[in-house]
């Protein structure tokens, strides 16, 4: 568990998407950056743009900005990292072939899943939250009928009193 929300942390949402930087992948497949770019390089054909993208400086100045490690302070600022989706993540278990790259990447993966279950949860919440709201905008409107009713009553109450309160005149019991 505690290996999965170290993944956790080192996701990144950018441009719409939940991805990993080529830097925090290489750490946790304990290999330098410089080798996984360059497995990624030979086997480019497998990493179409929605596998793999480079961020733009500003995207790149952004995140380094949110929080700096120590492996970020150590890289070059003038590059800018890849950043690879969920799956593109999972195409690097084809390209790096050791048993901690396909450890890792079957934690990564559980990762991934844990973030959607967590948000889909959250959609469930924000819906249960639209009913309840509704209901009260009901229930509200009933209320207010309600009320309105009762206010109906006493004034036909108090019209009744001053009815039976008034002076008589003429013919009298």
């Amino acid at each position: 568990m505690q290996i999965i929300q170290s993944i956790q942390n080192r996701i990144y949402e950018i441009r719409g998407e939940r991805v990993m930087l080529d830097f925090d992948l290489a750490a946790l497949y304990e290999t330098e950056t410089k080798a996984l770019n360059q497995a990624v390089k030979r086997n480019v054909k497998r990493f179409p743009s929605d596998f793999m993208f480079r961020l733009t400086v500003a995207e790149w100045t952004a995140i380094r900005s949110q929080s700096v490690t120590a492996s970020q302070s150590k890289r070059n600022t003038t590059i800018t990292p890849y950043a690879f989706t969920e799956q593109g993540v999972a195409m690097l278990s084809g390209v790096l072939n050791s048993d901690k790259a396909i450890n890792m990447n079957i934690a990564i993966m559980r990762a991934f899943v844990e973030i959607r279950r967590v948000l889909l949860k959250g959609n469930d919440i924000r819906e249960q939250l639209k009913l309840i709201k509704e209901r009260l905008g009901e229930h509200d409107t009933q209320l207010n009928q309600i009320y309105d009713a009762m206010e109906n009553l006493l004034d036909d109450k108090a019209a009744q009193r001053k009815w039976d309160d008034r002076e008589r005149i003429g013919f009298k019991k």
